[in-house]
């Protein structure tokens, strides 16, 4: 099992936050495929760095700070995912491919990517190109 990264936790708590109000150790371990005492102890550690709130047997909340982490995630997934799926890709597997994408890019190549994808979305010289991509595509067969 790999090991899992700020970031992942960040997401799952804004998620379970989202959906139950609040992110419990045990949920958030079982989410993510790891043992409780290793939840708490990240737990422990993203509340140090002021991006979650952490209360044991209650669970998780996210700061501000880690809301708005959480918020730059999702726009990264989102900008990912956008382009995989522009390129022909299957939504679920653009999704999974997406998460791990998201984790390692630079600030300077997202911010290329999102200028690329408001260009083939915006622009009749980007649409044309989308166009010519998906004809491409279904003679190649």
């Amino acid at each position: 099992m790999r090991r899992k990264t700020k970031e992942e936790y960040i997401e799952i708590i804004c998620l379970l936050e989202k959906e139950l109000g609040r992110a419990q150790t045990g949920m958030i371990a079982e989410a993510i495929d790891v043992k409780p005492p290793s939840v708490t102890e990240v737990l422990r550690k993203l509340e140090e760095k002021g991006l979650i709130v952490y209360e044991p047997y209650v669970g998780a909340t996210l700061t501000p700070a880690g809301l708005e982490m959480a918020r730059e995630l999702w726009r990264r997934h989102k900008t990912f995912a956008d382009l995989l799926m522009l390129l022909g890709v299957d939504a679920e597997i653009a999704d999974a491919d997406a998460c791990q994408f998201e984790h390692h890019v630079s600030p300077e190549t997202l911010e290329c990517l999102q200028i690329f994808l408001e260009f083939l979305r915006e622009s009749p010289e980007g649409r044309r190109c989308l166009e010519d991509f998906e004809r491409f595509q279904k003679q190649r067969g």
